[in-house]
């Protein structure tokens, strides 16, 4: 699909733009990436990999629980997200753990408590399958990766398609995707307002739409198997009214990944670190403070 900026993106991501942003910048091999390492000093490390749509700020509840807690963090914006950098490139596995292990090296921080969420789960579990040895514990909140690819899903195969797809529909199924993902009102309209600002910035549409074309976000039973076998310390949770990666997957993901603790948190929709931070932020607290070494397979 061929790079485009829509209509209602007036803002350009640049160093003078940047200047005046919340955060850290960090120029990696393939672009410039927005984090904030927050928290104790000396608090153990944990690391936040954000879904399909949100940027840094969407952890910002679960960071200060952890910072209570004694935990140090670190968030970021995926390529295409936040302030990082719309990179023209193909929004693959590959980029988005690239991504990661490069802000690590470039940051000089290892070994790490990891959470991801949704799409981030999938990047956290192959970022774990490919870093093994930089992963204390591995949190895996609402993850995709277990349902059967829809067929709606597959026409963005064509470039054709999905140019135009993005280019007509996009803003619209990209809010419609974020009412789901929260039960409650107020926070469906602070999630959508906070998205809605990032995406002002030039390429964030088509970021999105190509990263829907090219990132393996359905049928990954193989992933969850393997990182069930790598011996690390997992916890899986997951919201009882999910309405994007539901949780009649949840038997599946425990089969497969083989978790140390799981845990549903009632009354919670599919981003359960936004909608229940306090809730989210003592399970991983609890479970990785005790946690500091690694298992054997």
């Amino acid at each position: 699909m061929k790079y485009f900026v829509a209509s209602d993106e007036d803002r350009r991501l640049d160093a003078a733009t940047r200047r005046a942003l919340r955060g850290g910048f960090v120029t990696l091999s393939d672009g410039v990436t927005h984090y904030e390492l927050a928290g104790p000093d000396e608090g153990e490390l944990v690391v936040l990999v954000g879904g399909l749509t949100i940027p840094l700020f969407y952890w910002d509840g679960l960071a200060a629980r952890l910072h209570a807690r004694g935990l140090r963090t670190l968030a970021y914006s995926a390529y295409g997200r936040g302030y990082s950098d719309r990179v023209r490139s193909s929004y693959d596995e590959v980029l988005f753990v690239r991504q990661l292990a490069e802000l690590r090296s470039a940051l000089d921080l290892t070994p790490q408590h990891v959470v991801g969420t949704s799409m981030g789960a999938l990047v956290a579990m192959a970022y774990t399958d490919r870093y093994p040895e930089a992963v204390a514990t591995l949190t895996v909140v609402g993850p995709a990766g277990l349902a059967e690819r829809p067929a709606p899903q597959r026409l963005l195969r064509n470039d054709v398609v999905a140019g135009f797809v993005a280019r007509r529909f996009g803003r619209r199924l990209l809010e419609g995707h974020l009412g789901h993902n929260v039960r409650a009102p107020d926070q469906s309209a602070e999630l959508v307002a906070m998205v809605r600002d990032a995406y002002r910035y030039e390429g964030s549409l088509y970021s999105f739409f190509q990263t829907l074309r090219d990132f393996p976000l359905y049928e990954r039973q193989d992933l969850f198997r393997r990182t069930g076998r790598l011996g690390i310390p997992t916890l899986l949770v997951w919201g009882d009214d999910d309405q994007v990666t539901p949780i009649t997957h949840l038997d599946t993901a425990g089969a497969l990944l083989r978790p140390r603790q799981t845990h549903v948190i009632a009354r919670c929709g599919h981003m359960a670190p936004f909608e229940r931070p306090d809730d989210v932020g003592d399970l991983i607290a609890s479970f990785a403070v005790p946690h500091p070494n690694r298992l054997e397979p």
